[in-house]
């Protein structure tokens, strides 16, 4: 039995698209009987024809992320993140680390080593003290 016209009527009289009304198979005689939209509104009222709640877009997945951090939303200047101090000692760590690896490869002698050691100050980043190795201590030994 087509039930189409029926179900169509019910969207429109709820309101709702076709996907929310649901027909109870064991009522189908009585739907297909039903023409006009009171008959519709009757059968709804019976339960015989229902309409399914509303479907949301869960919030489940947004609640589990991070909160944005991303330098939009950082406020204040350039140290109140991360303090002048804070820089200098992951700098210089940095530096040691990366001498301490140049000289166990055998590219620093242990007096070139020292020297540098003592002027890490002088280098704003491992790859500055990279480029002048390179340009500076290995022009030297060549």
């Amino acid at each position: 039995m087509k039930i189409d016209y029926q179900k169509r009527l019910a969207a429109k009289v709820a309101g709702v698209g076709l996907d929310r009304v649901k027909i109870n198979p064991e009522k189908v005689e009585q739907i297909t009987e039903a023409i006009t939209r009171s008959d519709i509104r009757r059968l709804i009222k019976s339960g015989a024809i229902e309409i399914l709640p509303k479907k949301g877009v869960s919030r489940a997945r947004a609640r589990e992320r991070p909160k944005r951090r991303g330098p939009g939303r950082r406020k204040g200047g350039k140290y109140a993140k991360i303090p002048r101090k804070r820089r200098w000692i992951n700098k210089v760590r940095a530096l040691r680390r990366e001498l301490k690896i140049m000289k166990q490869k055998g590219i620093l002698d242990p007096r070139t080593y020292r020297d540098l050691y003592r002027g890490l100050a002088k280098f704003e980043s491992v790859a500055h003290l990279r480029s002048y190795v390179k340009r500076e201590v290995l022009k030297e030994e060549v």
